[in-house]
């Protein structure tokens, strides 16, 4: 249900009852119900007594605010990552996310870019070494990915991501953590401006 909500297979405004989605699952109530629940905690959907869930607009006032705890988070994430004197092998995920996307912009394949600028991410996050990091910014991204896949093709060809990402390895392979927190931070604030002025321009957050 999260994943279906997430890639906007179930857009804002998609309602359905709880024996719909448990046919349409191929589940029982039970865990459906239970999912709802969670859903409705994380403000991904509204649920209704007896008339099941309604699938809650993108904000972007949610947005501003995830964006605020990534730039910061992952900043920090770049920064740890950069003192932890990390082999090339280590580095090796953040190079491979980094070429596949633009392999994936020479392609014009803007789905395959944004899957390889998520694994990037992640891959960072993974570096870092703070566990308890790595999850509270993985929970963000993922409310992050609704937003992103809905504005995906409203936006200028994203050229400027995979050269900040490159600065970023550069700068860990250093052991920089003062230039990797920056770079980051900056590629952070820089997204977070692009989607939020496309959500203000567009009226997203009626979706």
């Amino acid at each position: 249900m999260r994943v279906l909500i997430l890639n906007n297979a179930w857009p804002a405004g998609f309602q359905a009852t709880e024996q719909e989605i448990a046919d349409h699952l191929k589940m029982s109530r039970t865990p459906v119900r239970e999912a709802m629940m969670k859903l409705q905690q994380e403000e991904l959907v509204r649920v209704v007594p007896r008339h099941g869930l309604r699938v809650l607009p993108v904000s972007a006032d949610d947005m501003r605010e995830i964006y605020e705890v990534l730039t910061s988070l992952e900043a920090t994430a770049a920064g740890l990552a950069a003192q932890r004197s990390l082999s090339t092998q280590d580095l090796a995920p953040l190079v491979s996310a980094t070429a596949s996307m633009e392999r994936a912009l020479l392609a014009g394949d803007l789905d395959a870019w944004a899957c390889a600028d998520e694994d990037f991410h992640k891959a960072l996050l993974a570096l870092c070494g703070n566990r308890k990091l790595e999850a509270v910014v993985l929970n963000f991204m993922d409310r992050v990915h609704r937003a992103r896949m809905v504005t995906l093709r409203m936006r200028a060809i994203p050229t400027a991501s995979t050269e900040e990402h490159s600065a970023l390895v550069d700068a860990i392979r250093r052991g920089d953590p003062e230039a990797a927190h920056n770079v980051h931070r900056s590629h952070r604030q820089r997204a977070g401006r692009e989607l939020l002025a496309l959500l203000a321009r567009v009226g997203l957050n009626q979706i």
